[in-house]
């Protein structure tokens, strides 16, 4: 098989890359330069996808013994993640970059150049399995490990898309053994810190780097019953859960904290009020999609769990897809309260181990009415 190796510079692709030649394919490494600064370092495990990264990368490769290029990918990660992450907090959602970053480029682009190229797969350093069912089916699952699991940040696959990954650390127990191989290989990324935050904001300082490109509008912070208890500069720098940097003027009536509920970008406005209010007892979401096949009758209620955070934990759950005025959307009830789920936020369900699709989150519904907190 020819596969075409998307190399980050991390010791996860790194060691893909190197399972990948040893299982007998015809291995070629690829970087994506997707920052718009080339010239860019990396800070300890803030960033990514810089110079530095890219140099790692090319380390690698030719201890491996495989072609490596760069590909700038800048100007569509630009469009496809960047503007949609300014976007989308500009609407006042909390966007996840990195599952745009996985299905516009990784996966989409990458994928799309790679096939005309003649490559057969896209080989990434990612822990996910992949599995064929007795009928010939493709499925996305979960990692051995599951503390190591990515296969979450992968829920935006689609079953053509599945069919052209390969994902060679998808049984690998634990991140330490992937070091230690590393090691053993003489690839000088073995003790590289994994990368933190989002990679286009290295310094994590995601309030200042909006307020730079979106800029400032004072607005008011109010609670669940319209009283103004503060301001702020930019409805754009608050998501839902957020408790610090409220600064509020009014404390509650009961001296509890705050946190935020809502934000409105059409009016400004912050909403705030208890921890108990940010309970979830619905998502749904009109922009959805499954992993492999979608079930039999998914306008059915079924069962399965979801999860809302990278590393959070799954939870039992009914879903279904139902129809509404402008067409159809992936409803979603957990058997429990989900926490502070934001629009913006990306809903993975899962049968078992398996992911069986997805969808990015329009709407949510208090487990907690409006009257019932302050």
């Amino acid at each position: 098989m020819k596969v075409l190796a998307a190399m980050s510079g991390g010791v996860d692709s790194a060691v893909a890359a190197a399972r990948a030649v040893e299982a007998g394919h015809e291995v070629v490494g690829v970087h994506l330069a997707l920052s718009r600064m080339p010239g860019t370092l990396r800070t300890g495990s803030r960033g990514c996808c810089t110079i530095e990264d890219s140099m790692d990368a090319q380390r690698a490769a030719n201890i491996i013994g495989i072609p490596y290029y760069v590909w700038d990918f800048s100007e569509r990660f630009k469009l496809d993640v960047v503007d949609d992450f300014i976007a989308e907090y500009s609407a006042g959602r909390t966007p996840n970059p990195c599952m745009r970053c996985n299905e516009k480029i990784k996966f989409a682009a990458l994928l799309e150049k790679a096939l005309d190229l003649g490559f057969d797969a896209v080989c990434t350093g990612h822990y996910a399995g992949i599995v064929t069912d007795a009928e010939g089916n493709i499925e996305l699952h979960r990692a051995s490990a599951w503390a190591k699991d990515q296969s979450y940040v992968l829920g935006v696959l689609t079953a053509e898309q599945l069919k052209h990954c390969y994902f060679p650390l998808a049984d690998t127990p634990t991140k330490a053994l992937v070091r230690a191989e590393a090691e053993e290989r003489g690839l000088s990324v073995a003790n590289k810190p994994d990368s933190h935050d989002i990679c286009f904001i290295p310094d994590g300082d995601t309030r200042g780097w909006l307020a730079e490109r979106v800029g400032t509008q004072t607005g008011e912070i109010v609670d669940r019953a319209g009283n103004v208890v503060g301001s702020h500069e930019g409805a754009h720098a608050y998501t839902v859960g957020q408790r610090r940097g409220l600064h509020l003027g009014t404390p509650a009536p009961d001296g509890r904290p705050r946190f935020v509920l809502e934000v409105r970008p059409k009016t400004n406005e912050v909403i705030v009020g208890p921890k108990e209010a940010l309970a979830t007892a619905e998502i749904a979401g009109s922009r959805y999609t499954w992993a492999g096949l979608a079930p039999e009758n998914p306008t059915e209620t079924f069962d399965c769990e979801v999860q809302i955070r990278a590393h959070a934990d799954p939870v039992p759950a009914v879903a279904r897809v139902a129809e509404t005025a402008d067409g159809t959307e992936l409803h979603i009830i957990p058997e429990t309260p989900l926490d502070g789920v934001a629009p913006g936020q990306t809903a993975v369900i899962y049968v078992g181990t398996r992911v069986l699709g997805q969808c990015t989150i329009d709407r949510t519904v208090s487990a907690v009415p409006a009257g019932a907190l302050g």
